[in-house]
């Protein structure tokens, strides 16, 4: 057996740069590069590694340096959704908290279902200098270190005790980052002096390896049983998800539609593949859903759910399918998801599925009433998002009006980002996509701070694109840096800055709790009621945009921020537009509930008067078995 002598650390980078994947006959690489930050524990393995790649060209792995360990996981996972989860980056961190700063990421990659390889460096395997620098000591055993905590939110975890073990744990770690069902983070835990550690590896083992992404073909007693069902429909509704853009469904799920006249709602990972304007198409479906999904929903006899995992804000937790005899068919190659609802599963890949029940179902179509219903409910929606687009807010403006001026400034490629807070609820009634990538709103973790870092991963996978990040000041707050990073690689992202000086989504909610907006706005503490209820904070949030190095335009009304957008359009280089708007909105209506408990006793007016409602809307929430 050929062999050859390298560190852990240098097999792995020649492992990672010959791994490729394929579907549908197109290879790219598995893994274009690698995220990372250096510190004691893996600027000698590692880092060496990656170093010695670049300089002997042994391995093409490109290294790109983030400026926090949370943010580069984001920007992998941006990748990886932009890239349909066929490719994706590795990261790689220092022990101790450099590593767990990458858990929040994690756990975001795998709630979302997108690939991302993380190489935490671990302590000493030997335990020679036992305890180290930032080692967890844990009386319950010798071999518990913080990285166990990567265990819960990993799709698959292995430490790499002895160099041969890498083997094995990177073959594991490659079939679960290809795979669609299991696919999540992938953690390889790398003891600091086993990454230094030599070993005669197999050449074999570096070979260049093509992992299949296949297509699992519906069974076809399954699409009987689907089909059956769907005949009995007299007001069927899509609800269309992540699953339908990651297969690349769109041209079926459009023709399915047109030929079965069944209106299509989408959830915010499938927004864009019916593009919003189709004649079926009705817009987001749940707790910030738009008039006509929620109004088809609560009437829908028959739900085809299409690679969604029907997260609570896309049932309204267990409201809005209102029909007591709803049933579902659920078209999803996770079999997790496709017998949710106690549904007539079709457990395939989007496509095919879709393809085969408009191959069954070929004549058949609702009627002709049905049709018109579902235009009028769309006429009706599209006065409703006018309306939110021209509300004519003074002094500021509301964040609607900026929603619609940038859908009106952006074309159809163009993708906007977002996460948290107020605005993917206003984006998933008023965003207008019309291309699958255009929406790319991060809501299975909502977690504040991706949207920067989000951008630069977005960027990287096609910057043919104008990439737009949307952010609040509270997730601006949460993590900025990456903006540096936009900079030193020469990435050219528009930031849209929106400044309200609080957390309108938690405010407004905290008031339909009956919690008064309490610890929600950006003040002063008030030295006579000792709650920060006091003046605004003087917090120059451009300003410390323009600090990192990028470029920052200023709006105060809806036409100063068009032309600001058309002139960071023309920009080439990473340019910040901020905006200031009103913390109360107005916001669009909401037709639809979510299910955040109340405290069942108070002393406050505010909050029984809030339970009592909250009580109203429990007696409409059921299982749908």
């Amino acid at each position: 057996m050929n062999t050859v002598r390298l560190t852990t650390a240098q097999a792995l980078v020649r492992f990672l740069a010959a791994q490729y994947s394929e579907r549908d006959g197109q290879e790219q690489r598995l893994i274009p590069g690698v995220w990372g930050i250096f510190g004691h524990g893996n600027v000698a393995g590692l880092g060496q590694a990656l170093l010695q790649a670049a300089v002997t060209k042994e391995a093409d792995l490109p290294y790109y340096l983030a400026r926090n360990e949370q943010g580069m996981v984001h920007a992998s996972v941006a990748y990886a959704k932009m890239r349909d989860r066929l490719a994706t980056f590795a990261c790689t961190a220092s022990t101790g908290p450099g590593s767990t700063n990458m858990i929040t990421g994690a756990a975001l990659a795998t709630t979302n279902r997108l690939p991302v390889l993380l190489l935490p460096s671990d302590m000493f395997a030997t335990r020679a200098a036992d305890p180290v620098l930032q080692q967890l000591e844990d009386t319950r055993g010798g071999d518990v270190t913080v990285n166990d905590a990567f265990r819960a939110v990993s799709k698959y975890f292995d430490r790499v005790q002895r160099p041969e073990q890498l083997i094995p744990a990177a073959l594991a770690a490659m079939r679960v980052l290809t795979d669609p069902v299991e696919t999540g983070a992938v953690t390889l835990a790398l003891p600091q002096d086993v990454q230094a550690e030599a070993y005669d590896w197999p050449v074999s083992f570096f070979r260049r390896r093509v992992w299949h992404v296949g297509r699992p073909v519906p069974e076809p007693a399954a699409v009987e049983r689907a089909v059956a069902l769907l005949r009995t429909a007299k007001k069927p509704l899509i609800v269309a998800g992540g699953g339908a853009v990651y297969s690349g469904a769109e041209t079926a799920l459009r023709a399915f539609a047109e030929a079965t006249g069944i209106p299509v709602a989408d959830t915010h990972a499938g927004k864009g593949a019916v593009p919003w304007d189709h004649p079926y198409a009705v817009g987001g479906i749940g707790s910030t859903g738009s008039y006509a999904a929620n109004e088809l929903a609560r009437e829908a006899d028959v739900v085809i759910g299409i690679g969604t995992r029907y997260s609570d804000f896309t049932t309204a937790s267990h409201t809005v399918f209102g029909n007591p005899d709803v049933t579902f068919v659920n078209l999803n190659v996770a079999r997790l998801d496709a017998v949710k609802h106690a549904a007539e599963p079709l457990v395939a890949d989007a496509r095919l599925g879709i393809q085969a029940l408009a191959g069954a179902l070929d004549g058949w179509e609702v009627s002709p009433e049905y049709r018109r219903h579902s235009r009028e409910l769309i006429a009706r929606t599209r006065e409703i998002e006018d309306a939110c687009f021209t509300v004519g807010n003074s002094p500021l403006p509301a964040q609607t009006e900026i929603l619609g001026a940038l859908n009106d400034v952006l074309d159809d490629r163009a993708v906007v980002i977002n996460a948290a807070g107020s605005m993917p609820g206003d984006l998933q009634q008023l965003w207008r996509a019309r291309d699958p990538k255009a929406y790319h709103v991060e809501y299975a973790y909502s977690c504040m701070g991706y949207e920067v870092a989000a951008g630069v991963g977005a960027k990287m996978a096609d910057p043919s694109r104008e990439v737009v990040v949307l952010v609040g000041d509270g997730s601006y707050l949460m993590m900025a840096q990456e903006i540096v990073t936009m900079v030193s690689e020469g990435l050219k992202v528009i930031i849209v800055l929106v400044q309200n000086h609080g957390f309108a989504s938690i405010g407004a909610l905290s008031e339909s709790l009956g919690s008064q907006r309490f610890g929600t706005k950006y003040r002063y503490r008030n030295g006579d009621s000792g709650r920060l209820d006091g003046d605004v904070l003087p917090v120059d949030l451009a300003a410390n945009a323009s600090s990192l190095g990028a470029d920052v335009l200023h709006a105060t009304t809806v036409e100063e921020f068009r032309s600001a957008m058309d002139k960071a359009k023309a920009a080439t280089r990473t340019t910040v537009v901020h905006v200031e708007t009103d913390l109360h909105g107005p916001n669009p209506p909401g037709h639809a509930w979510w299910d955040v408990p109340v405290s069942e006793v108070s002393a406050l007016d505010t909050t029984r008067a809030a339970y009592d409602t909250y009580t109203a809307h429990k007696q409409t929430q059921r299982h749908y078995l």
